[in-house]
């Protein structure tokens, strides 16, 4: 295959909230690079996830499947591993057998075995096994890159290196960021590439998992807080989020006072400043190595963050701060005048692996529900067909996830549903509003935020007669949308 082909870096990062970062409107987390990568490419601000949890967000962005779909989560009843034959249906997959070249590194986050198995999370994974013939380079594990780490090509000394114990000066992002210019290095002339890379931060905040040097910055920074940050306990969310979600009890513990709320969110600065350089390194490289004019690069992350808003830590729930996603599309072949711009487009995670294949010049299997959006990037789409809403789901529960390893979960899922104790919810998110609907929760609860005048979520209109029509449009709608999911 002669290089017509662009090539694609897809880069993922962990847990980072769609605002931590300047181009955003947050110029105290002190990103440049990714900035500049904004400023001449295309950034999304109505992008949203299908699903904010990372192992089945991570599966919805490589299959362009919904989580109802594939069924690929932590807890049951969609608790399956993926199968062999559906990661064949994946953008890396598909474009390793049209002629690319392929890597993956960093955080995999899901399992791919022989067939869908139960549980999602094995003791034991074999990646070699499952997906050594889709991908060429390979430096990844599950979760940490100092447990169950797995390299190929096992002759590449200089990769193998990076990640050898004891190194000083190293951090788990400087790792990422190495073997990503030693992916590039490797690449053979005249063959595109598409490289994925999921870089462990910026979840956690031990000292272990934080680039120390690059603290001092932060370190008495004093960093803004949201205006829809709670203090304590949030008696306004629905009861059955306040007495069954991990995420209220984890805010009293990391982000319910303005002490902890500082202390955090540097630490979680400091993360995405480490990504950040990663990102300066690779256009340099790319650049150097005369490839970055037929390169594209998107730069997103697996779910956002409350980080104390709504009196939240954690994710998965369907407000903004959770479910609102970082977007930006580089084109290194695009002119620069036709780049450079801010859009509104509503688009969904699950719209990245068509849109990543029609880049390459290659069609979507019908697995694929999501939308490809090239015609947005490239402006030869009309913007009156594009989609008036984005379906999201939270299907995560941590009562099931305590129990994962149960041979009897889906009599425990049954019991929890039961008891009330469910607040599995989906939703979507239109042009002004946002709907919300805990469906397994007797009688169901019901959201409604106008963000257009309310983008903070603080005013549920549910039960506001003025938008009694809104909100009977909006339930149809995110059923029917809930419906095509699971088709």
């Amino acid at each position: 295959m002669a290089q017509e082909q662009p090539n694609i870096i897809f880069l993922m990062t962990d847990d980072q909230r769609w605002d931590n970062m300047g181009c955003y409107g947050k110029p105290e987390f002190n990103t440049p690079n990714i900035d500049k990568l904004a400023e001449e490419g295309v950034i999304f601000d109505r992008a949203y996830y299908a699903v904010a949890i990372c192992m089945p967000s991570r599966v919805t962005m490589m299959t362009g499947r919904f989580n109802s779909n594939h069924k690929v989560g932590f807890v049951a009843p969609q608790d399956y591993t993926l199968s062999q034959s559906d990661f064949q249906k994946s953008y890396p997959a598909i474009l390793k057998n049209a002629g690319y070249r392929t890597g993956f590194i960093g955080k995999f986050g899901f399992t791919v075995t022989e067939k869908p198995t139960r549980p999602s999370m094995p003791k034991d994974r074999d990646y070699k096994k499952y997906m050594g013939n889709v991908f060429d380079f390979f430096a990844g594990s599950d979760s940490y890159d100092r447990k169950d780490f797995v390299i190929w090509p096992e002759n590449d000394q200089e990769l193998h290196d990076i990640y050898k114990l004891g190194r000083e000066n190293s951090g788990r992002t400087k790792r990422t960021g190495e073997a990503m210019l030693r992916f590039i290095d490797t690449q053979p002339k005249e063959q595109p590439f598409c490289l994925s890379v999921s870089f462990y931060a910026v979840k956690h905040d031990n000292n272990k998992d934080v680039y120390m040097p690059d603290f001092k910055q932060f370190k008495e920074k004093e960093m803004s807080v949201p205006e829809n940050w709670v203090a304590g306990e949030n008696e306004n969310l629905p009861e059955v989020v306040q007495e069954n979600a991990r995420g209220v009890y984890l805010h009293k513990q990391r982000s319910s006072t303005p002490e902890l709320y500082q202390k955090l969110v540097r630490r979680f600065a400091t993360q995405g400043y480490s990504v950040d350089e990663q990102v300066g390194l690779l256009m340099a490289k790319l650049k150097d190595n005369g490839m970055l004019e037929n390169t594209i690069i998107i730069y997103t992350s697996d779910n956002g963050r409350f980080q104390g808003s709504h009196g939240l830590f954690d994710k998965c729930l369907l407000y903004e701060e959770s479910v609102k996603a970082p977007l930006i599309v580089y084109d290194g072949r695009v002119d620069n005048s036709k780049q450079g711009f801010r859009e509104d487009a509503l688009i969904s995670s699950v719209d990245m692996a068509p849109t990543i294949l029609s880049l390459a010049g290659f069609k979507a299997p019908e697995s694929m529900q999501g939308q490809d959006f090239s015609g947005i990037l490239n402006k030869t789409q009309d913007k009156s067909q594009w989609r008036d809403a984005v379906f999201m789901e939270d299907l995560f529960l941590v009562d099931m996830f305590k129990e994962r390893y149960e041979d009897n979960v889906d009599d425990i899922n049954a019991k929890l549903i039961q008891s009330n104790k469910s607040y599995r919810s989906h939703g979507i998110r239109t042009d002004r509003f946002k709907y919300i609907v805990y469906y397994e929760h007797s009688p169901k609860i019901e959201e409604l935020y106008d963000l257009e005048k309310d983008p903070l979520e603080q005013n549920n209109l549910a039960n506001n007669p003025e938008f009694s029509k809104i909100l009977v449009q909006l339930r149809q709608q995110t059923e029917n949308m809930y419906q095509a999911a699971l088709n």
